[in-house]
Order: C-alpha cells, then sequence, then structure tokens
C-alpha cells in the first residue's frame, strides 16, 4: 500500500509521493495500490496521484545525476508539471474490491489512469470474480484503453493466532515464547505468541535457527529467535515491539520454508484464472521461494 493514508485521506503524505518517484527512478515497472483502491474512502483520488507522481518522477529522471557540471544552472530544472498521462510508461496496478469494483465505478477507474486491474484470489467469493471480469472487458473496449487484468493467487498464510484479551504490548528487549498452539485456548497473552497448528505455519516454526528473524504486520514489528526449543517452540527476543493484534501476518525473509507454494485453494483458482476469457494476462504466485514454486503454477497451465 504505498499510499496507504489514502485509505482515510484524499491525498498523499509527502513521504508517499517520494517512495513512489524513487521507485521509478530505480526502475520499476510499475506500483500497486492494494487497500486503498479495494475498500479505501478515495478510490479513484488514489490511482489519479500514483499515475500523477510517477508520470512527474518518469519526466524529471533525465534531471537526476550525481554532480553538476560547471555550466548547469540550476534554473534548467525548473519545468511545469507533466499534465499528459499518454506519456506515462510506469503502470499503476489497482486492486478490486467493494470501493471500485461496481459497474458505476470501473470505467472511472479506467478514466483514472488504472492500466491494471488486480483480482485478489484471497476474496474469491460470492461470484465477483464473474460479475467483474467482463465489465472490466466491456468498459476498457468501449473506451479504447489498454487495460490488463492480474490474478493474485492467495499463496501459504502465515499469522498470529488469537489473543487471550487485550493486545499484547511487545517491548524491546523482552523474551517471549514463539510457538504452534498445543490447543484451543493456547492463545496470545503477554509472554507467549502462537500461531495455528497449520502445515505451512508448522513448517515455519520448524525451519527456524537461533538468529533468524521474523517479521510480524508488515515489518512493523520485528521478533530474533534467541533458543529453539522444539519443531514447534521457539524463544525470540523483541527486537521491534508494538502492540500485537490477532491474525496479523508473518514474514521470514532468511530462510526457505518447506512447503509447497500453491495450497489446495490456489490450484483451484489458478484452474478458474486460465479458463476466463479472453485470457487473463497475468498471475502470480505469492510467497515464491524458488523455482520450483514457479513451475508448480507452470505444470497447471
Amino acid at each position: 500500500q504505498m499510499v496507504e493514508s489514502m485509505i482515510e485521506n484524499p491525498v498523499p503524505t509527502r513521504a508517499e509521493v517520494a517512495d513512489l518517484q524513487n521507485a521509478v527512478w530505480d526502475g520499476t515497472d510499475a506500483v500497486m495500490l492494494s487497500g486503498e483502491a479495494a475498500s479505501g474512502k478515495y478510490p479513484l483520488e488514489s490511482v489519479r496521484a500514483e499515475a500523477a507522481a510517477v508520470l512527474e518522477a518518469e519526466s524529471v529522471k533525465d534531471l537526476i545525476m550525481p554532480r553538476l557540471f560547471d555550466d548547469y544552472s540550476v534554473s534548467e530544472a525548473l519545468k511545469p508539471r507533466e499534465m499528459d498521462d499518454s506519456k506515462r510508461r510506469t503502470k499503476v496496478v489497482a486492486s478490486l474490491g467493494p470501493a471500485s469494483w461496481s459497474e458505476e465505478m470501473i470505467p472511472k477507474m479506467i478514466a483514472a489512469g488504472t492500466d491494471i486491474f488486480r483480482l485478489n484470489c484471497s476474496h474469491r467469493r460470492g461470484g465477483d470474480f464473474e460479475r467483474v471480469y467482463p465489465l472490466i472487458r466491456k468498459y476498457a473496449a468501449e473506451m479504447g484503453k489498454k487495460v490488463e487484468c492480474l490474478g493474485d493467487l492467495q499463496g501459504p498464510k502465515f499469522r498470529v493466532g488469537e489473543l487471550a484479551g487485550d493486545p499484547v504490548m511487545l517491548t524491546n528487549g523482552e523474551i517471549f515464547e514463539f510457538g504452534i498452539c498445543k490447543d484451543d485456548s493456547d492463545t496470545i497473552r503477554p509472554g507467549r505468541i502462537t500461531m495455528k497448528p497449520t502445515i505451512e505455519q508448522n513448517a515455519l516454526v520448524k525451519g527456524c535457527q537461533v538468529g533468524t528473524t521474523l517479521l510480524i504486520e508488515d515489518g512493523l514489528m520485528e521478533v530474533k529467535v534467541t533458543e529453539k526449543l522444539s519443531d514447534t517452540e521457539l524463544k525470540v527476543e523483541i527486537v521491534r515491539g508494538g502492540k500485537l493484534k490477532a491474525r496479523k501476518g508473518v514474514n521470514v525473509p532468511d530462510i526457505e520454508i518447506a512447503c509447497a507454494a500453491l495450497t489446495e485453494k490456489d490450484i483451484e483458482d489458478a484452474e478458474y484464472l486460465l479458463q476466463l476469457e479472453p485470457p487473463i494476462e497475468y498471475i502470480c504466485v505469492s510467497f515464491a521461494q524458488k523455482a520450483q514454486d514457479l513451475q508448480e503454477l507452470i505444470d497447471i497451465m
């Protein structure tokens, strides 16, 4: 969520615009909207904001240089804002959801600058994809716009479990137990963080070693393994604390987790995406760790 503040506000922060522009200068091909476009209050404004930010970044890219020449004048960097969106090369990917996937909103999202619509398979239910996919193709054709679609497979989910009570405060330097739930009453509480006993989450805890870093809630909180008690139990030190709530995501960037990249749901979703007409342009594999993870999808194709 590169302009996450726009879930609640109609304009991005200066830092968010800087993130977008740095991404362009680093060579990105696309920037994405997640909750801002799917469930936020300002989906159209968020598309326009990203499109405008990356267009302006493209227009000044050649002015960024490691040093200024002797005959260079700073006034050369003064220019009107670039307003011709047809010159924009960086794609804007907008996730669809309740805020943006109505028949009224689809053409507005296209007009605002959406190049690729993301269909988040985590929320494929109730016939919404079946309803919205033809609308995208219909309005793109009517408006003469090249609009593509991306099906994003959910992948294995790694999340902390439920809370025993209120959110638990993690304080830097504290030592916590971190393990797989022993039973339904083994919930998160002061001094202990738990995960439900799924195949994927068992593999995550088993793969951890002393020194492994675990990131919680998109990296807002960080813990490091100080002791491995068993394949299902760890002791961790709080490196970057915060208020831990239920079902927040866990990511372990430094290890290869011994589980399949595609779950049963992913296989079902991939088969659905592959039968769409006209064919969908992109299918994303979440949490790909090795070439075999992509091969699993290719074999289905």
